[in-house]
């Protein structure tokens, strides 16, 4: 099996919490901007029920293509759960905690990627 891309995980990623009706998806490419990661996934979920089916679709869909995370952080109940896969970082927020950490302002030079056709 080929070693995913960054850009194909990211991607992969995007539909599956789009599967499962996350809110708010964004996808920002920090490759210029981050020593640490390449992109960002950031998406928002209703409840603490709809956090945890979005990252275990993220993780199942990931894990089909032969990718698991470096590390994950974060539960439900926190209202943001993080989940490293080492060149991309997905984080799924409840909306008030997306809202109070307000991670696309703080990476407001990062370009946004577009999703279309993914």
């Amino acid at each position: 099996m080929t070693r995913l891309t960054a850009e194909r995980k990211v991607r992969c990623a995007a539909g599956a919490a789009r599967d499962k009706r996350a809110t708010d998806l964004v996808v920002l490419d920090v490759q210029g901007l981050s020593s640490v990661t390449d992109y960002f996934l950031l998406c928002s979920g209703k409840s603490t029920t709809h956090l945890k089916t979005i990252t275990d679709a993220i993780r199942d869909e990931l894990k089909r293509e032969g990718a698991r995370p470096l590390h994950a952080e974060g539960v439900a109940a926190s209202g943001w759960i993080l989940l490293d896969y080492g060149d991309v970082l997905m984080h799924v927020f409840l909306e008030e905690t997306r809202a109070y950490y307000a991670l696309e302002r703080l990476w407001g030079d990062a370009p946004a990627v577009s999703l279309d056709g993914s």
